[in-house]
């Protein structure tokens, strides 16, 4: 782990406003480590520019908080929500992940229809499993996710 470590992936701004415990079980720590080892470090490194966490790990209060679903992968910590400095960088980002091709799921979150632009990336790993290599979108002001190709 050369560009991101256990606690910012499961540090939450919501967790500690709201007293919520957001610690990391062993299996948890080896989900994010792999999910680092993949996909984090090897982006980073090509990305060349730092990357923001926005949420990774999420305890089952946390993730009901945020409104995540109950089979989010966050709650096994094999998925990260990554930013860059902008919109269109984040997107540029995403693509990135989808170009060197180790991912179970990309997903552009509340992007623009040609995903050129994106708020952030939901991107996971499967330790344990298949990956699906999905690639999905979620437009801004939708409900629904979307299967796309790049």
């Amino acid at each position: 782990m050369k560009h991101f470590t256990i606690s910012e992936l499961i540090h939450s701004d919501t967790a500690v406003k709201r007293r919520i415990w957001n610690g990391a079980t062993r299996e948890v720590e080896d989900n994010l480590i792999a999910l680092v080892g993949a996909v984090l470090d090897p982006v980073r490194e090509r990305w060349g520019k730092p990357i923001a966490v926005t949420s990774g790990y999420r305890s089952a209060e946390l993730n009901r908080i945020v409104g995540g679903v109950a089979t989010s992968q966050h709650l096994k910590g094999e998925a990260a929500d990554i930013c860059a400095a902008n919109p269109k960088e984040t997107a540029r980002l995403g693509r990135l992940i989808v170009q060197m091709g180790s991912y179970d799921q990309v997903i552009f979150e509340y992007s623009n229809a040609d995903c050129t632009e994106a708020e952030w990336i939901h991107v996971s790993w499967k330790r344990v499993g298949t990956n699906r290599r999905q690639i999905l979108r979620l437009l801004k002001g939708s409900k629904r996710y979307e299967q796309i190709s790049i």
